[in-house]
């Protein structure tokens, strides 16, 4: 039996106001041919499958498109949720998508069994039971662990999911016995590498997972959220796919890509890395006003799509000239039709600040994520590391609650 795994599509992503969906349109025809050409027999999505909780129609329509291109192939696919999806949204169409051999589990279920999908490979009579677990919010794991027996909530966090996929494991052994089993999870794993474009949500050391949660009790973990992709615990078989484009500037020089985990007499094989093509490239371009300007005129890349730029410009002293300069410069290349510039940052060693300065020149608020945003704002303030951090760890609650409870 031979699985592909993916993850984080992110389907509907705007980055600096520029919309991804060229490129997610490129990789989803590279995917259907490589799942032909590999001849792949299931197919897994390891959850944020839109960037936002309400995907417009068109990001709707773009996700049905590919999932109806996929049944026609008749192959199996599961789909769980993320951080960033609606389990409302995934789960709508749930039972029709099962009669053509999607699964999808949008948020935890009750019973916790029903995360246990048996699959049987007639070809070759293999049996595979996927744990698909989906992105496990505070609600989802205060049923397995109470907050009051622990001494902070990161710890709550932490003994919830272990206790999920440890429960997961005996419930497959009692139903399944004998079969080997496969982890989906969309999470953050002790010594994942992040970039700028995951959002704060059970991200950071306090509340990471340790790969011993799932590594020891399944044969493949097959992980999303992170978007780079890694291994975890030197563990080949427990993995982060990565997301299949660049989200974010941080990424530029990742090398995106898929997973393929062949499973031969109940036995995992060696994971396969498959690099995705990339569509576009992103650039970034630093050095004086002067520098920056020669080497844009110099710069003719080669991909499907035009690449987005990234200006930083680095002088002396503050200088309104050199602003005017740059909005001009930036103005120019708009519309070029290789290259795109998305940003542009000037950085003074010298020069009046004031409270303006939070945000540098060209950096739109739009552009920052919450946290950002407030990381800022306490840099503003005279305060100890032990308040900063406490501060950090209060308002990314905070920020949970809200978002959770707009999904």
């Amino acid at each position: 039996m031979k699985i592909l795994h993916t993850a984080d599509w992110h389907i509907g992503k705007v980055l600096h106001k520029h919309s991804l969906e060229d490129e997610m349109q490129l990789f989803f025809e590279w995917l259907l041919d490589t799942i032909e050409a590999e001849k792949v027999d299931l197919l897994l999505v390891s959850g944020d499958i839109f960037d936002i909780a309400n995907p417009s129609a068109n990001d709707r329509k773009t996700y049905y498109q590919v999932l109806t291109k996929l049944a026609a192939m008749q192959i199996r696919v599961i789909i769980t949720g993320g951080n960033h999806d609606s389990i409302g949204v995934l789960n709508a169409p749930k039972e029709i998508l099962n009669a053509i051999n999607i699964d999808v589990v949008g948020g935890a279920t009750q019973p916790i069994t029903d995360e246990l999908i048996l699959l049987e490979h007639e070809p070759d009579g293999q049996s595979l039971v996927v744990a698909a677990v989906p992105f496990l919010r505070d609600k989802d794991l205060r049923s397995l662990s109470t907050d009051k027996a622990f001494d902070s909530r990161t710890q709550a966090i932490r003994a919830g999911i272990t206790a999920h996929y440890k429960t997961l494991h005996e419930a497959s052994n009692s139903l399944y016995q004998g079969i080997p089993t496969l982890a989906m999870g969309h999470l953050f794993a002790i010594g994942s590498l992040t970039s700028e474009s995951e959002r704060d949500i059970h991200i950071g050391n306090a509340a990471a997972i340790s790969s011993e949660a799932f590594g020891t009790l399944f044969g493949y973990v097959a992980l999303g959220h992170i978007h780079r992709p890694q291994v975890i615990g030197n563990n080949p078989l427990v993995r982060y796919s990565g997301s299949p484009i660049p989200l974010s500037f941080s990424e530029k020089k990742d090398t995106k890509s898929v997973v393929i985990v062949e499973l031969k007499n109940n036995t995992f094989e060696e994971p396969r890395v498959i690099p995705v093509p990339k569509a576009r490239e992103l650039k970034k371009i630093s050095g004086s006003y002067e520098e920056v300007e020669a080497k844009l005129k110099v710069y003719s890349p080669d991909f499907p799509l035009p690449s987005f730029v990234e200006l930083e410009v680095k002088e002396d002293a503050f200088s309104n000239l050199i602003l005017s300069n740059l909005e001009s410069l930036t103005e120019q290349y708009r519309q070029d039709s290789t290259f795109k510039i998305l940003k542009s940052r000037p950085i003074f060693k010298t020069g009046v600040k004031d409270t303006s300065d939070l945000f540098v020149a060209g950096e739109n608020i739009e552009d920052l994520s919450p946290i950002d945003v407030f990381k800022k704002r306490i840099e503003s303030e005279e305060i100890t590391a032990d308040q900063t951090s406490q501060l950090l760890n209060a308002f990314t609650e905070l920020l949970e609650i809200v978002q959770t409870e707009s999904i």
